[in-house]
């Protein structure tokens, strides 16, 4: 086993983050968690009363995150690696959806990621050490029907990720987008926020789409296990990806996406020059 650490993972009660932290305390590491009620807290401390610390946080209440990661840098510290994991996706056709639906997406996948990682920025600075992965998804680089606003987040949060990697190099601190590709968690079951269809023209096109992503949910090809064990590599790795892709079929989806796009750059590349000089 590599070294213990310190995690600090939001978002422990599903999916990736209750994955992520129980094989992490299974190998020695250890775990604060976010959670967002004190029942989930306690189900989370159960998992290793020595190693295993909850912390109550919604991740979109900006005005709280400084204190509660001073406090647990207090009290827990140093913390060696911060895991954003914690979101959601939401479904809908782009026409159908509010902006009010986009801003909770927002908040939650981009704003709040940035927001405790702004927190532990200034710690992993001061100690020239610290590893950053935040969850994004295949979505942050393929698109598909019905979530605009989800691959919005995911690829917003890709690019917040790949900037601060060059940033954070110079004080010797990583930091790693993990893209799953689809995976066997709540993500397309009970975490998905799913906007009522109003407009008949998108039934032929996208109806078919809603059902398979229903009825695909829990028989996704992904272990998230297996998607927790590929973490804890990463971070015991010295030099950790920039990005890393998880999934054979992130992997086919997305090497599609750049093959296409290559095609496209060099079929437009003549009028692409011509805006010079």
């Amino acid at each position: 086993m590599s070294a213990a650490k310190t995690l600090f993972i939001t978002g422990v009660s599903s999916g990736f983050g209750q994955a992520l932290a129980t094989e992490a305390l299974a190998q020695g590491h250890r775990v604060i968690g976010t959670v967002r009620s004190e029942s989930a807290l306690a189900t989370f401390e159960a998992l290793s009363p020595e190693r295993a610390h909850g912390v109550v946080l919604d991740v979109t209440h900006f005005d709280a995150i400084d204190a509660v990661v001073a406090d647990v840098e207090e009290r827990h510290g140093p913390v060696d690696v911060l895991v954003n994991n914690a979101g959601y996706g939401h479904e809908g056709i782009f026409e159908e959806s509010s902006l009010e639906e986009m801003r909770r997406q927002f908040d939650v996948n981009v704003f709040g990621a940035v927001a405790v990682t702004k927190a532990f920025v200034p710690y992993f600075r001061q100690r020239r050490a610290g590893h950053i992965l935040n969850i994004t998804s295949m979505g942050g680089y393929i698109t598909m029907p019905g979530i605009a606003y989800y691959c919005g987040s995911k690829f917003a949060l890709e690019g917040i990720s790949d900037t601060l990697s060059k940033e954070l190099a110079p004080f010797n601190i990583f930091v790693t987008a993990v893209a799953p590709g689809s995976f066997r968690t709540d993500w397309a079951g009970r975490s998905m926020q799913r906007t009522p269809r109003s407009i008949s023209d998108y039934d032929a096109s996208f109806d078919p789409v809603r059902k398979a992503r229903e009825e695909k949910s829990g028989h996704q090809p992904g272990d998230p296990q297996k998607a927790a064990r590929a973490m804890l590599t990463i971070i015991a790795s010295p030099a950790p990806p920039t990005h890393l892709l998880l999934g054979s079929d992130a992997l086919a989806l997305v090497r599609d996406k750049l093959h296409r796009t290559a095609e496209s750059i060099e079929q437009w590349e003549t009028l692409s020059r011509s805006t010079d000089g």
